[in-house]
């Protein structure tokens, strides 16, 4: 099978073609062939005006629904949109029913993902049923797959159960996440506690929420060793702390949502639901001290926090919507809003490292993994360019610049 990628730039800083515009020969799922107008009988051609090559995305944070929520996306249909969003892996939150918390749970969602271009990476749940009160079969589960553990959007409440995990967890070298709220702070709040909220009427969760309980898990850290990635911070202060964590040479990892780079909480003016986020959007001065910490490095990488809702749960009312909104789709054309093409890639690619997934470089004789996509047009994203079966998206009329065209990888490709 003999695939041929037609006059693409290549953003990839190691390459030696990086920012040429040359053509990819792409055999039996290895490159073959790096130069211009190379000529050969392949079987497909892939040719887009503007088109980009990298490395292949990863997403640290996705939810698919199946098994469970299959009404809100399967995992064959998740797969896709990835694909057509960029991603070569995502990781798979295990927000299903019944809860991915066993190695026959890991095993029935890889089974499922198949064959697919796209390789789906599964996070086990840290606790049984998610419940935050006894430690999940994660030496089981990480053997079946399991990439990292952590109960998506759900706190660890009790101190002494994440010490234990983290202990643990060294034993085979594995990753624990902690999702970065205080429950008891928080408490019934869906928006930022602002001005905003109070003109609003909603009960806001305060920046404390968040960055008491990074204190209490990094202090955590330093007592026990181990590595914690903690998914999808937003506040100020969240930066400076994990900041001065890695000065002090913790073994810690962090991520941020793109919403939160993009918007804040100003958004929520008309109550739209699809803004009703964990965490919420926070203030300008937020949003600013995100982006310098995801370029200076103290934000280890950005993730699309996925989470498809059903219109069921999403049109009603702001106090009974369900948090979440999807994002695959706009991943990079709001990144490449924010930043250059160059820098939108780089944190669409250096998590990778953290949950031990090959960053394959693109060079003759390797195998491909490659995201394509074009950096110039703009467009105001709308449904046409939604691909997800919920359509729950916060950048739904929300101008952007460049998008994915889809992915080749070893497996296969899909373009859009």
């Amino acid at each position: 099978m003999k695939l041929l990628i037609k006059s693409a730039t290549i953003l990839d800083r190691q390459s030696d073609f990086h920012k040429k515009t040359v053509d990819i020969l792409i055999e039996n799922g290895i490159i073959k062939k790096i130069g211009p107008n190379i000529q050969t009988n392949a079987n497909q051609s892939i040719s887009f005006k503007d088109l980009h090559v990298s490395r292949g995305w990863f997403d640290s944070s996705v939810s698919f629904g199946e098994p469970g929520f299959e009404e809100r996306e399967t995992i064959a249909n998740g797969l896709d949109t990835a694909a057509k969003s960029g991603f070569t892996s995502v990781a798979l939150n295990p927000d299903t029913s019944p809860v991915l918390d066993n190695n026959g749970a890991i095993t029935s969602v890889l089974s499922k993902a198949g064959k697919h271009p796209v390789s789906l990476l599964p996070v086990g749940a840290l606790t049984v049923k998610s419940k935050g009160v006894d430690l999940a079969e994660l030496y089981d589960m990480q053997q079946a797959g399991a990439i990292s553990f952590g109960d998506y959007k759900k706190s660890v409440g009790n101190p002494n159960l994440l010490k234990l995990a983290l202990q643990y967890a060294q034993n085979f070298d594995a990753l624990v996440q902690s999702f970065p709220q205080e429950n008891r702070i928080a408490g019934n709040g869906m928006v930022n506690e602002h001005h905003q909220s109070t003109m609003l009427g909603l009960k806001g969760i305060p920046d404390l929420a968040e960055e008491l309980q990074i204190t209490r898990d990094l202090y955590l850290l330093e007592y026990t060793g181990g590595k914690l990635h903690i998914p999808t911070i937003s506040t100020e202060k969240s930066v400076k702390l994990i900041k001065e964590a890695k000065k002090k040479g913790l073994d810690v990892t962090c991520s941020v949502a793109i919403h939160n780079l993009t918007f804040t909480d100003e958004l929520l003016n008309e109550f739209n639901t699809n803004a009703k986020l964990l965490p919420p959007l926070r203030t300008k001065k937020d949003v600013k001290a995100l982006i310098k910490g995801l370029k200076e490095g103290t934000i280890d990488m950005v993730t699309s926090d996925h989470t498809p809702i059903d219109t069921e749960h999403k049109k009603v009312e702001f106090d009974n919507a369900l948090f979440g909104s999807i994002g695959l789709e706009s991943a990079f054309g709001a990144l490449n809003t924010i930043f250059t093409p160059e820098e939108s890639v780089e944190f669409l690619t250096r998590g990778k490292e953290r949950f031990k997934i090959k960053n394959t470089g693109i060079a003759e004789g390797n195998p491909a993994n490659l995201s394509l996509f074009e950096v110039k047009e703009e467009a105001v994203f709308g449904l046409d360019h939604i691909f997800s079966t919920s359509k729950n998206s916060i950048f739904l009329d929300y101008k952007i610049k460049g998008r994915a065209l889809g992915v080749v990888t070893e497996k296969g490709s899909i373009t859009v």
